[in-house]
C-alpha cells in the first residue's frame, strides 16, 4: 500500500467516525468506520517487524479529522481550550491505537482484536471518570439519532453501542483482508453469518422493545420555558438579573395553567451573587415564590449562582476560596433550585464540572494553575461541588426530580445516581448559547434521548437557548423549541419508579474492559520476554 492511500484511508476513517455526529446522520457509520484506518495498521503489521511510528501519525490524522469535524464549534466559546481540547484527545485517541498494534504485533490477530475492544472501551470509561473528562465522541453516544436501534442500552449504557461499534469493525477487517489476501470466499461465510448476527440480532430486539414498550401512565403537566437571553451580550451585563427572571415568569405565564405541576427554567437563570445561607429571603425566590401564588400546586425548578459562606472554624471543602483582603471563605456554586410557596427551598450543586471553564483538575495539586482559568473561558476559581446526586422531593406526593444540570446529561452512570435516589422524571438545566449555531447544541439534546432510554425516565430539558424540548421513556422528541427562540412548552410526561438493569449496575463494561485489558497487557508482556529470549 502507498503512502497516498495510508493518508487517504486515514482521512476516511476520520470523515466516517464524525458522520453521525452531525445533524440527523445515522450511527450506523460507525460499523466501517475504522476500517480503512484497520487496513493501514495491517499493511504495517504485516511489512515490518517492530512497531513503526508512521503509523502512530496516521492514527493522529484519522482522530484529528474527527475531533475537528465535531467539536470545532467549541471555538465559539474558547479558541485556545478548543484546540487543546482537540490535540488531547488525539493524542490520547492515536495512544490507545497505538498500543493495540503493539499487542497485534506479539500477541497475534485474535488477542489483537480483542485488545482494540477492550483497550477501547476501557479508555472511555477510564474518560467518563476522569478529572480530565470530555466523553462526548464516545462511540456509543454515535448513535443517539438512532433511538428504534439501541432501546437496549437500558442494558448496557453507551459502552454497549461502543463494544458493539468496535466488534463490527474487527469483524468487517478481517472479511475484507480475507478477501484481499486470498479471494477465497469458502473461508468467508461464518464470518458473515457471525457478522450479520452481531448487526442484526440487536437491531431486531431493539426495534421490538421499541414498539412494544408502553408508558405506565402517570402524567405531570410540566413547563419548559427558553428565555433566549445572549450569554456573550445580555446574560452576564447587559441585561439585569431582574428582566432576565421577568422574561421567564411572562413566557411561563403564558402558557402555564392551575394544573402544572413543575415549572422548568435554564442554568443560571438567577444571576448575582446568592447566599445560600439566606436563600429564603433571596429577591428572586420570593418573586418566584409570589407568582406561584397563582399556581398552587405547582414547583419552579430553575438554574442559578450561589455561594456559601463557611464559619470561622468550618470544615473547607477543596474548592474553598478567601475572600480577598478578609478571613471569609466561601464556595461558589452552579446551583438548581425547587421553590414553591412554601419555605422550602431545596439546593442541589452542579458536580460534573467542565474543565477549565468551572474547574481545574486535581485542584489539590494544581491550584497554582487557577490564575490560567480565564484565559480558556472560564473563572478564576473552580466552582463547589457535592458528594451525592441530590433530588428535589415533593410534600404532597411520592415524585421525585433528577436536576440535571448541563454537562452533567454527558455521563450515563453518573446520572443513575439520581435514579437510585428515587428520581422519577429528569429535568435538564442547560444554556447550550455559548457555541452559536452549531451542531454542538443539537448533539447535546440528543444525548438526552440516551440518558432517557438508560433509565426509562421521561425528560424536560430547559435551555436558555438551544433546544427547549420534552423526551419521553423511548427517547422520543415530543415537542421542541429551537434555536434562538424565546417562548415555553407544555405538555403531560408519565413519572417512573422502575429501575432499569443499566441503573443497577451502571457502567459494568468499562470495569469488565479494565479487568481484560490487563490480562491482555500480562499476555502480551510474557509473550514479548520470551520472544526476546529466544
Amino acid at each position: 500500500m502507498l503512502k497516498k492511500q495510508h493518508l487517504s484511508y486515514a482521512i476516511i476513517s476520520g470523515i466516517l467516525l464524525s458522520l453521525p455526529w452531525l445533524e440527523r446522520c445515522s450511527g450506523i457509520f460507525l460499523w466501517v468506520a475504522f476500517v480503512p484506518l484497520l487496513l493501514v495498521e495491517d499493511d504495517y503489521h504485516s511489512t515490518f517487524n517492530k512497531p513503526k511510528k508512521e503509523l502512530f501519525l496516521y492514527a493522529s490524522l484519522t482522530f484529528l479529522t474527527w475531533n475537528i469535524l465535531t467539536t470545532w464549534w467549541l471555538v465559539n466559546a474558547t479558541f485556545v481550550g478548543a484546540c487543546a481540547l482537540i490535540m488531547m484527545n488525539t493524542f490520547l485517541f492515536s495512544l490507545v491505537f497505538w498500543l493495540y498494534h503493539i499487542t497485534r504485533k506479539i500477541a497475534g490477530n485474535i488477542i489483537g482484536g480483542v485488545a482494540l475492544v477492550a483497550y477501547w472501551t476501557a479508555f472511555e470509561y477510564f474518560y467518563l471518570n476522569a478529572e480530565i473528562s470530555w466523553p462526548w465522541l464516545n462511540l456509543g453516544n454515535g448513535f443517539a439519532n438512532d433511538i428504534r436501534l439501541i432501546q437496549w442500552y437500558e442494558y448496557t449504557g453507551t459502552l454497549g453501542g461502543t463494544v458493539w461499534v468496535l466488534l463490527a469493525n474487527v469483524l468487517i477487517t478481517a472479511i475484507a483482508l480475507e478477501y484481499i489476501k486470498h479471494r477465497n470466499f469458502n473461508a468467508l461465510w461464518k464470518r458473515l453469518i457471525a457478522l450479520s448476527l452481531l448487526i442484526l440480532v440487536p437491531v431486531i430486539i431493539s426495534v421490538k422493545q421499541y414498539d412494544n414498550y408502553s408508558e405506565k401512565a402517570n402524567p405531570y403537566k410540566i413547563v419548559v420555558i427558553q428565555p433566549n437571553i445572549d450569554p456573550y451580550n445580555d446574560k452576564f451585563g447587559g441585561m439585569s438579573p431582574d428582566q432576565q427572571l421577568n422574561i421567564i415568569l411572562q413566557k411561563a405565564d403564558s402558557i402555564g395553567n392551575k394544573s402544572v405541576d413543575y415549572f422548568v427554567g435554564p442554568e443560571t437563570a438567577i444571576q448575582g451573587y446568592n447566599l445560600e445561607s439566606e436563600i429564603n429571603n433571596n429577591w428572586a425566590v420570593n418573586k418566584i415564590r409570589t407568582y406561584l401564588q397563582h399556581y398552587p400546586k405547582a414547583k419552579f425548578i430553575i438554574g442559578s449562582e450561589t455561594i456559601k459562606e463557611y464559619s470561622p472554624g468550618e470544615k473547607l471543602s477543596g474548592t474553598a476560596h478567601k475572600l480577598r483582603n478578609t478571613e471569609v471563605w466561601y464556595d461558589n456554586y452552579n446551583t438548581a433550585l425547587q421553590v414553591d410557596t412554601t419555605h422550602i427551598v431545596q439546593i442541589y450543586h452542579k458536580s460534573q464540572l467542565v474543565v477549565g471553564v468551572e474547574k481545574i483538575p486535581y485542584v489539590k495539586y494544581l491550584r497554582f494553575l487557577e490564575k490560567y482559568a480565564f484565559k480558556f473561558g472560564g473563572t478564576f476559581e473552580s466552582r463547589g461541588t457535592q458528594e451525592d446526586r441530590g433530588t428535589f422531593y415533593s410534600a404532597n406526593s411520592k415524585n421525585r426530580i433528577a436536576p440535571v444540570i448541563c454537562y452533567e446529561s454527558v455521563y450515563g452512570e453518573y446520572v443513575t445516581g439520581y435514579i437510585k435516589n428515587g428520581a422519577n422524571f429528569i429535568f435538564i438545566l442547560t444554556n447550550d448559547g455559548w457555541w452559536g449555531n452549531t451542531p454542538g447544541h443539537f448533539r447535546h439534546r440528543s444525548i438526552s434521548q440516551l440518558r432517557a432510554i438508560e433509565t426509562r425516565r421521561s425528560i424536560a430539558r430547559s435551555a436558555n437557548t438551544g433546544i427547549s424540548t420534552f423526551i419521553n421513556q423511548r427517547g422520543d422528541v415530543l415537542q421542541t423549541l429551537g434555536w434562538w427562540k424565546r417562548g415555553a412548552l407544555i405538555d403531560n410526561l408519565n413519572a417512573n419508579d422502575k429501575i432499569t438493569f443499566y441503573v443497577c449496575y451502571g457502567d459494568y463494561l468499562g470495569r469488565l474492559a479494565y479487568f481484560v485489558s490487563a490480562c491482555i497487557i500480562l499476555v502480551t508482556i510474557i509473550l514479548f520476554i520470551k520472544k526476546r529470549k529466544k
